[in-house]
């Protein structure tokens, strides 16, 4: 896995890209995670640019009671809800799957209890990555 300040990475290899993104809603799903929206910003670039642009796909994670806690303890933490988890086509083929770190993300808001809760969702959104099968 990889890391950069804002969020983490796994190569899951040469799978077709479907596939992959198959495995990363199931390792979300394993975490109590569900896929509320898909973008995909392959398909939205031809059709809004015509621009060809690779395999690329933003899907936003929530997971219901951390986003409630979240929530009860900000109100305006919606402006960063869902979390972020990209799914992207490398140039050898292989797919990379990503995530934000919710840690950084909710840095902005200067609130202890909500720091707090970043944590429970960086430890799973971290599970989640590791454990892409």
């Amino acid at each position: 896995m990889t890391d950069v300040a804002y969020g983490y990475s796994r190569n899951l290899g040469k799978l077709n890209f479907e596939d992959a993104k198959a495995r990363v809603v199931r390792a979300l799903k394993n975490h109590g995670f569900g896929v509320l929206t898909e973008i995909d910003v392959q398909s939205t670039l031809k059709n809004k640019l015509d621009v060809a642009f690779r395999n690329y796909m933003i899907l936003g994670a929530c997971n219901p009671p951390l986003a409630h806690k979240s929530l009860s303890s900000e109100l305006m933490i919606g402006l960063l809800l869902p979390c972020n988890v990209i799914l992207f086509e490398e140039d050898d083929g292989s797919v990379t799957a990503s995530a934000i770190n919710p840690r950084e993300m909710f840095k902005v808001v200067n609130n202890p209890e909500l720091q707090a809760v970043a944590g429970e969702v960086d430890a799973k959104l971290r599970a989640v990555i590791e454990s892409i099968e």
